[in-house]
């Protein structure tokens, strides 16, 4: 057990397998599934969720573990988080930034609201699917902050591509503003979700 433990490929393997072990248990007793649009809109609702946490799980983690203790560190250490941390860190937050949004997509198409909830009950619908849309909405701005602010700055804050010194500074400023915009945004949206799924 510890040497699965010890890697996190060997980890996520083992997790997948249980996964599918539970999966097949649940399909025992139930009956039987289908491959139909219920399938297939729970599996892409896990996927969402499973995106969705590494997403605000990181955007969180830099909000309120990186950011605040990055004076605490010394100046000889911080090269660690610059080019070692930060960047795998980064890697993960924008690609689960943009698997989250086009499985919560898939979701929304696959049970029908999508067009009710993009367009905000404009077009129709129901208080559902408004208040989902909401939460896409929110969503789908945090996610363009992600790879069209926070990432292009990164980028030049970490030194990954050439910036002058107050290139860096100024980068390093505009992304963890925005950053910290999604930090905001994250907890109406995470409402939206939870409540459209629960109150409805």
């Amino acid at each position: 057990m510890v040497s699965l433990l010890q890697s996190l490929q060997k980890t996520i393997i083992a997790g997948i397998i249980l996964a599918i072990i539970l999966f097949g248990i649940m399909i025992m007793l139930s009956g039987g599934w289908y491959l139909d649009t219920y399938f297939w809109s729970a599996f892409f609702r896990y996927l969402h969720v499973l995106s969705g946490i590494m997403w605000i799980g990181l955007l969180w983690y830099f909000n309120f573990v990186q950011i605040p203790n990055m004076p605490n560190i010394p100046d000889d250490q911080k090269p660690a988080i610059g080019k070692v941390i930060a960047p795998a860190a980064l890697f993960w937050f924008r690609w689960a930034a943009l698997a989250t949004i086009i499985t919560g997509l898939i979701v929304a198409y696959l049970n029908g609201y999508i067009h009710h909830a993009m367009t905000l009950g404009l077009m129709g619908g129901d208080p559902k699917s408004i208040t989902i849309g909401i939460g896409m909405w929110l969503g789908i701005i945090m996610a363009y902050n992600v790879w069209m602010v926070i990432w292009p700055n990164q980028k030049k804050a970490l030194g990954i591509i050439d910036a002058s010194k107050e290139e860096k500074a100024k980068s390093a400023k505009t992304a963890m503003l925005f950053s910290r915009t999604n930090t905001l945004l994250s907890i109406p949206m995470l409402l939206s979700m939870v409540t459209a799924q629960n109150l409805y």
